[in-house]
């Protein structure tokens, strides 16, 4: 399976986990190593970085992003070998955080 499948039926199994959640497919051209896929559930966020398998090779800059932004709030590498690791990670993410934003309240 190549990645480009992989991704499409991982947004389907995304969209059906996290019913109302939107993803979007992140532009590698725009800024280099940046992950894949931002997904926007509710008041939260999250960024995943799909690869076809788990000896798939990294790009330059995309450990750097995942580590980063998993700081700010989730972020991943996801292959079919650790998928559902990370899907319940994400959930358990989702259900944790409150708004990512702050309130100009």
């Amino acid at each position: 399976m190549t990645e480009n499948q992989y991704q499409a039926g991982l947004i389907k199994r995304l969209k059906a986990r996290f019913p109302g959640c939107r993803v979007l497919k992140n532009d590698p051209n725009y800024l280099q190593g940046i992950l894949d896929l931002t997904l926007f559930y509710g008041p939260t966020w999250a960024m995943l970085e799909v690869k076809a398998h788990a000896n798939a090779s990294e790009r330059p800059n995309q450990a750097y992003y995942v580590e980063q932004m998993n700081n700010k709030s989730f972020a991943a590498f996801i292959y079919p070998e650790n998928e559902e690791e990370v899907l319940i990670a994400l959930q358990e993410a989702f259900a944790s955080r409150g708004a990512t934003r702050l309130s100009l309240a």
